[in-house]
């Protein structure tokens, strides 16, 4: 039997960082594959217009507009890929818009591997169901495998609000973050900070570059930085 085709997706997200590893979360999945990375609505449509594709990972706040604009451009010149907004926006009503336009999922900023897995997984048994349904039942059953994703856990100790301020942090400091740093920024010990940036490196967000104290103080320490692996 030959294999299905791998879903092609199309990565849009204005932070660079973010987009490698959006993309490199893709390609850690098997029966997905990375047809193209766009940085701004026009990038996005010219990619589009070239490059199939089935999915698309939609920031919605881009340079040039919002997603939601590029989304409306593309229905209207008839492309019917699916969409799932990748995105920090909490609002309802837009939320009900792209519902509208056809997202079939959301995924809110910060998120782990283990999230965008479990909406990819899920998307992908929706694709794979065809035929006619047998009645309401089957219908609803497909329906649900698509809006009801089994919650996320962290690790034992983790919590998800801190990681966010962890991320953020990180993500606002272009030179990285020792523990210390990060602690006092968020108002954590040092230890819990560590623990949480530990976290963002297994999970391919973070970087954890060694370095050496000031003279007196010699022993190793470490810098976490933005990563995209």
């Amino acid at each position: 039997m030959t294999a299905p085709a791998a879903i092609r997706v199309l990565v849009v997200e204005d932070d660079p960082v973010a987009a490698d590893a959006h993309a490199l979360y893709v390609r850690r999945m098997p029966g997905f594959t990375v047809a193209g990375v766009a940085h701004s609505r026009a990038e996005a449509y010219r990619v589009l217009e070239r490059t199939p594709v089935e999915l698309i990972l939609l920031d919605l706040y881009l340079p040039d507009g919002h997603g939601l604009q590029l989304l409306r451009s593309l229905r209207a010149a008839g492309h019917s890929a699916d969409v799932i907004a990748v995105t920090s926006a909490r609002d309802l009503a837009i939320v009900r818009e792209g519902v509208s336009l056809g997202v079939v999922q959301y995924v809110l900023k910060p998120f782990t591997f283990a999230t965008l897995r479990d909406r990819l997984d899920r998307y992908a048994e929706f694709r794979a169901t065809a035929g006619e349904a047998s009645g309401q039942d089957e219908v609803d059953r497909a329906l649900a495998t698509l809006r009801t994703p089994q919650p996320t856990t962290l690790p034992k100790g983790l919590s998800a609000p801190t990681l966010e301020a962890v991320t953020r942090t990180l993500r606002d400091t272009e030179a990285g973050l020792t523990a210390a740093e990060a602690a006092a920024s968020v108002g954590i010990s040092r230890i819990t900070a560590r623990r949480y940036l530990e976290h963002l490196v297994t999970e391919g967000r973070a970087a954890r570059s060694p370095q050496y104290g000031q003279i007196g103080r010699p022993e190793l320490q470490y810098r976490w930085i933005r990563s995209a692996r």
